[in-house]
């Protein structure tokens, strides 16, 4: 079983910056894919971006692609999701997810991430 915990999230207007934080509560596997989703009312659960633990190579969504960085950090227990050029788009709850075993044509996938933290909320005002 694997605990995830986001912090980080807020309010702030467009153009901003917020850093999310996901707190694991093992130590990723070399087979694990932790990613980023984000939940607007209304809306279907959409990918935001994943990292592969392997190989640290990160994959993005169009739309946040050039401004959002997801990285880890060396006790390989947490993920951030640094947030630049903010807009009101962005407004949702951002989830982190892992995942072992997912393949690429997988990632952008809610259904193949075993694991999900609960949520933090982020506003965008324009």
């Amino acid at each position: 079983q694997v605990q995830l915990v986001e912090s980080g999230g807020g309010a702030v207007q467009a153009g901003g910056s917020l850093r999310l934080s996901c707190a694991l509560s093992v130590r990723t596997g070399s087979s694990t894919t932790v990613g980023w989703f984000r939940q607007a009312p209304g809306k279907e659960r959409e990918f935001v971006a994943s990292m592969f633990r392997n190989t640290g190579r990160a994959y993005y969504a169009d739309s946040v692609k050039g401004r959002f960085t997801i990285s880890k950090d060396n006790t390989k227990t947490t993920v951030f999701l640094e947030m630049n050029g903010l807009k009101p788009e962005d407004t949702a709850v951002y989830y982190c997810a892992s995942g072992t075993r997912l393949i690429l044509s997988s990632i952008a996938r809610p259904d193949a991430y075993d694991y999900w933290g609960q949520g933090t909320q982020v506003t965008i005002s324009s």
